[in-house]
């Protein structure tokens, strides 16, 4: 069996997903880049037109992928239906998140790949990805560039990123695979919540925290601060379905202790 056929149940779960990019080359030569490694997810944000000759003509034998690419509005519906959202970016920053090494990050995320849905965000040519886009990613990943010219070109980066998933794959344990080759894990997988989910259990969340005044409710500077790093942390874990019904038990128990004073506080 060929080292293709190894990877395949696992390379099915990533989403190489293009947030805004601005040139139909770019996104031709990112479909090549991650066929080349054996990937065929290519999810594309508000993209121009790109059906174009040059964005053909760069995709080469890979005008399958590039026409199969699925398009959405914004970034929260394109990650709506995966577990885990990771990011790229050069710029670091208190608030962007905790950033991993690329050799670790896509150990990471090969090993989450085993079992859930793995959207892998790379920002636009010119501006990156928002703060409202990093705040939907367990963590960062950063390509190592010259100080002088530390901006790599899109398909530049998502063929770096490809390559060393596809490098990590080869260096799997073999104690992880069955005697058929296929990539697997020791016991039945447990069912996780979706990005979508997630987004209304952070909500709630937020409003419990402010009952019982952890997070102050006129306080918004703090508020952001601590619901940022909550989701980092929550978005790192993975929450299987019944760690996410465990959450909203938890939120109920404090809206029934707090009571209906407490909740019209927080709505104020």
């Amino acid at each position: 069996m060929t080292t293709d056929s190894h990877m395949s149940d696992w390379k099915e779960n990533i989403f190489f997903t293009l947030v805004e990019p601005r040139e139909p080359g770019n996104i031709g030569a990112s479909a090549r880049a991650i066929k080349n490694m054996g990937f065929h997810r290519l999810c594309l944000v508000n993209p121009p037109s790109f059906m174009t000759d040059e964005a053909r003509w760069l995709a080469r034998n890979a005008r399958d992928v590039l026409e199969s690419s699925a398009c959405y509005r914004n970034v929260t519906e394109a990650v709506a239906d995966t577990h885990f959202v990771v990011g790229t970016s050069r710029r670091r920053g208190r608030r962007r998140g905790v950033f991993l090494p690329v050799e670790e990050g896509v150990c990471r995320i090969r090993e989450l790949a085993q079992t859930r849905r793995v959207a892998l965000l790379f920002g636009r040519e010119d501006r990156g990805l928002y703060n409202e886009e990093i705040d939907e990613c367990a963590f960062l990943m950063t390509i190592p560039a010259s100080g002088k010219q530390p901006s790599l070109n899109l398909a530049q980066a998502v063929i770096i990123i490809a390559y060393e998933l596809s490098k990590a794959g080869l260096k799997a344990p073999r104690a992880t695979r069955s005697s058929t080759g296929d990539p697997m894990l020791s016991a039945s997988p447990p069912k996780m919540a979706r990005q979508e989910d997630l987004g209304t259990l952070y909500e709630r969340l937020e409003q419990a925290l402010c009952l019982i005044d952890y997070i102050p409710y006129n306080n918004d500077v703090l508020k952001k601060i601590i619901m940022q790093n909550l989701k980092h942390c929550l978005g790192r874990a993975g929450l299987t379905e019944w760690e996410y019904n465990m959450f909203h038990g938890i939120c109920k128990a404090i809206e029934r202790k707090a009571g209906k004073w407490g909740i019209e506080k927080v709505r104020k």
